[in-house]
């Protein structure tokens, strides 16, 4: 274990960044994180910075500190943004991990792997989709770029699932604090028929923060691509029994006509999330056994929100 290595984490102060700082703090490493929260650390090897990671931002922090890695959560819309900030970035580090998501990975594939095919490589017809420059396609053409850039090549791609967390309890369409609101109120979420067996793309925020924490500092892993998950690959209808246990709140399971541009489920939600996850288990050395179930992870939030 590499001990003493100094992190920066931008856009690091949600949910996702908190358990990764967790778990490099854990693992005997000092955490700086920019974000826009108001936070204050009462350890040592952790310090906050608040501000907007722009570019004059960040250019002004890495003047005064080099860090042996960076992980960098921030979504740039058009990632012809992201350049400048990706060439000063991977200039000043040893190792870079850049945040894709789950979501670029088509229909094609199951269980997914890393070389599963991309949306970006089969959406061919639908021109309202291509022209929205929708969140997976952008993740996609970032990733391209880092293949294709001429800096140096000291990346590593990861690609989330959705990290569930007291920030946003996501059950198919369903997102934020809705099923709490639901259950205190003592109504039923309608959730669509359409996903009720299909495998959710879903996953602990802590499982997923003790993953790409893992993945620094490996030089196996420079210039890889991982699927960020833990492989419990839950189907929706499961996720829903943890929160009527958990909640006590109630689903109808209902047919939804969704219109034509709703993207988020026909290229997402709408789809089979199946994950293989061997790849990232093999780079980070983690088991099974170093997970918590997705039971016992939505409780922990559930009473960080004192739902529970």
């Amino acid at each position: 274990m590499n001990t003493g290595k100094k992190v920066l984490l931008i856009g690091g102060g949600g949910t996702l960044g908190s358990y990764t700082a967790e778990e490099l703090l854990r693992l005997g490493h000092r955490v700086d994180i920019v974000c826009l929260e108001d936070a204050v650390s009462d350890n040592e090897n952790l310090k906050y910075y608040k501000g907007e990671a722009t570019l004059e931002f960040l250019k002004e922090l890495l003047s005064k500190t080099r860090y042996d890695g960076i992980v960098n959560y921030v979504h740039y819309r058009k990632y012809e943004d992201y350049i400048p900030i990706h060439e000063l970035l991977t200039n000043n580090t040893d190792h870079l991990i850049f945040l894709s998501s789950y979501r670029v990975y088509a229909d094609e594939q199951h269980p997914i792997t890393e070389e599963a095919p991309q949306l970006i490589d089969v959406i061919k017809d639908d021109a309202k989709f291509i022209a929205t420059e929708d969140y997976a396609l952008s993740k996609s053409k970032a990733e391209r770029f880092l293949h294709d850039n001429p800096y140096p090549k000291n990346w590593t791609i990861v690609r989330p699932v959705i990290s569930s967390s007291h920030r946003r309890l996501d059950i198919v369409m369903t997102s934020r604090n809705d099923v709490v609101t639901a259950a205190k109120e003592g109504r039923a979420l309608d959730l669509p028929l359409q996903a009720k067996n299909l495998t959710a793309g879903l996953d602990w925020a802590g499982n997923s923060g003790k993953l790409i924490a893992h993945l620094l500092f490996k030089k196996e892993c420079i210039g890889e691509a991982y699927t960020v998950s833990s492989g419990q690959n839950l189907k929706w209808s499961e996720v829903a029994d943890i929160y009527t246990e958990l909640l006590g709140v109630k689903f109808n399971w209902v047919h939804t006509d969704f219109p034509a541009d709703s993207f988020g489920w026909y290229y997402d939600r709408g789809l089979d999330r199946c994950v293989d996850c061997s790849k990232i288990l093999k780079a980070t050395g983690l088991t099974a056994a170093d997970f918590t179930s997705m039971k016992d992870g939505i409780a922990i939030e559930l009473k960080k929100l004192g739902a529970i």
